[in-house]
């Protein structure tokens, strides 16, 4: 056996076999390839679901670019938006990420969030420069589904605040909006969420949310009230303004507070309804309790009466007028007017409380016989004035013990109250009676004897001015000058009547002998009557007037 190869047989081919190579640049799309096929599966398993949600307009939106948010986080980009078949709409398909799970339940809410200027004030000015998005707020129910219907405004409250929310009724919406602040003690506790018109279509359902902790001061004693504008009233203390804040000036308000009387506070539970009053006067008022309606035939012009004016039972306001109608009487031929009123006598306060004791109640049966008594007593209905810049009129309901006594049927409903003439008429009637006496008075002959009056004293004044004037003149002047004279003499009779002059030394010694002389003829008169001989005898010595000794010492006549 030889060790070298065998040579190969002629006439036979050699097969040589070759090893599977792959080049080191496939490397790199096979990565790629890998790569890509990765981000697909993850894109596929992180997919989450895909809804469609409808728009007024498309405004802002863009395919692929606007996102969907919630808190700032995006969960969702908006990936098609076509019009609805009848173009009412656009529609908006949305692809939601895997953990926007929550975002298809049934309640969810979308909104597209724009620049806006509005009563509540101004928002969404960040997406001037980050661009339109889409707002979103997770539902609570169970039910899902994948069609929605968005929102053209963002809501006020978001499914994830803490508080309460709460209904209140009303006749009208007013000037309340989606958004509009709730006040407890002029401090904003909450907003208005929502408004409808209720089931009956009789008033308004406005729903509000009351942030926490503050839900906690809603009681079921609480009262709300429109605060919206500004409350001006003018009363016997002067000029009232009332308001809650500047904006509810301009775009309204809600504000509740609970009354003074609240006997026993408890917390309101969640979606409690209440009552939304015009006002807070009304609002914090007591309760009214049962109402009663009367009616009211007036034969006289009601100008000025309107629906909703106050009836006042001697001076405090028991109810307000609801209805005014024309009717024709057939047998007068004149057009009265009938006012229909409802009166709460639970305002009466402590005296209804005594008459329903009295009456054993306050059901019709005893109601209309209490009337019955008010009236044979003079109870009467009279239209007055209660402003006299506007002249707009109240019913006052009075006794009058003056009244004609008027027959009174207890089984007509509603109670009819007998009326008697407003004061103001009564007015009008005693200006009108002046007037027609006035009229009846001879004006032309007054005037004709005034004018002959007025002739005569004209000639009188030209005669005292042409005669009598002057002639006083002159009167005066030599007044004037007597005067003067007068004058001159009183001062020469001062220098002469002087204190160191002649003359009145003169007058001083004169008087002098003038008293002594009185005082000798006083001792003569007194001799005579002892002496009355003496005129015939003459004087003895023994009896000489010297040696009278008189009752008051004084001066014998030799002596004198």
């Amino acid at each position: 056996m030889s060790d070298r190869p065998e040579s190969p047989t002629p006439g036979t081919a050699e097969v040589k076999s070759h090893r599977f190579r792959i080049s080191l640049i496939w490397l790199v799309p096979i990565a790629a390839g890998l790569v890509g096929l990765s981000m697909v599966v993850h894109s596929w398993l992180s997919t989450g679901p895909q809804i469609t949600v409808s728009f007024q307009t498309a405004e802002g939106l863009e395919a692929n670019r606007t996102q969907v948010k919630y808190k700032n986080v995006v969960i969702g980009t908006v990936t098609r938006i076509q019009l609805s078949d009848d173009r009412s709409h656009v529609s908006a398909t949305i692809e939601l990420d895997e953990s926007a799970y929550p975002f298809t339940r049934k309640d969810s809410r979308f909104w597209v969030v724009r620049p806006r200027i509005g009563a509540g004030g101004v928002s969404g000015i960040d997406t001037l420069l980050s661009g339109v998005f889409i707002g979103a707020d997770a539902g609570r129910e169970e039910e899902t589904t994948n069609t929605f219907e968005g929102l053209e405004a963002p809501p006020p409250v978001t499914y994830g605040d803490s508080g309460k929310r709460f209904t209140l009724h009303t006749s009208d919406l007013g000037s309340l909006y989606v958004g509009a602040p709730v006040y407890y003690r002029r401090i904003q506790v909450g907003q208005v969420v929502s408004y409808a018109l209720s089931k009956d279509g009789k008033g308004v359902d406005i729903e509000i949310f009351v942030n926490s902790p503050n839900d906690r001061f809603v009681i079921t004693d609480s009262r709300f009230w429109n605060a919206s504008g500004v409350d001006v009233a003018l009363g016997a203390d002067g000029l009232r303004v009332n308001t809650e804040s500047l904006s509810t000036i301009v775009a309204g308000g809600i504000a509740f507070r609970e009354p003074n009387w609240s006997p026993d506070p408890k917390a309101a539970n969640e979606d409690t309804e209440f009552e939304l009053f015009a006002n807070e006067q009304n609002a914090l008022a007591p309760p009214d309790g049962e109402p009663r309606y009367i009616q009211m035939r007036f034969d006289q012009s009601l100008r000025g009466m309107r629906v909703d004016a106050p009836v006042e039972f001697l001076g405090i306001n028991v109810g307000r007028v609801v209805s005014m109608n024309l009717e024709y009487d057939d047998k007068s031929g004149n057009f009265p007017t009938v006012i229909g009123a409802v009166i709460y006598p639970q305002r009466l306060g402590r005296a209804h409380e005594e008459l329903v004791n009295e009456m054993g109640g306050e059901g019709d049966e005893q109601t209309a016989k209490l009337m019955k008594r008010f009236i044979d007593n003079g109870l009467r209905a009279q239209a007055r004035t209660g402003n006299l810049l506007t002249g707009q009129l109240y019913i006052a309901l009075e006794f009058d013990a003056n009244a004609p006594k008027v027959a009174f049927n207890p089984t007509t409903k509603p109670i009819e109250i007998p009326t008697v003439a407003g004061s103001f008429d009564r007015l009008q009637e005693q200006l009108q009676a002046m007037v027609d006496k006035i009229s009846r008075l001879p004006v032309d002959e007054i005037g004709n004897n005034l004018n002959g009056s007025l002739a005569e004293l004209q000639r009188t004044m030209k005669q005292v001015n042409g005669q009598v004037l002057p002639e006083m003149q002159g009167t005066l002047k030599k007044a004037s000058e007597t005067l003067e004279q007068v004058a001159r003499t009183m001062e020469t009779a001062n220098q002469t009547l002087a204190e160191d002059s002649p003359q009145l030394q003169q007058v001083e010694t004169t008087m002098d002998e003038l008293q002594r002389t009185a005082r000798s003829m006083r001792v003569l008169t007194d001799y005579l009557s002892r002496h009355p001989e003496a005129l015939i005898r003459g004087r003895s010595g023994e009896s000489a007037p010297g040696s009278y000794d008189p009752p008051t010492p004084s001066r014998t006549i030799e002596e004198q």
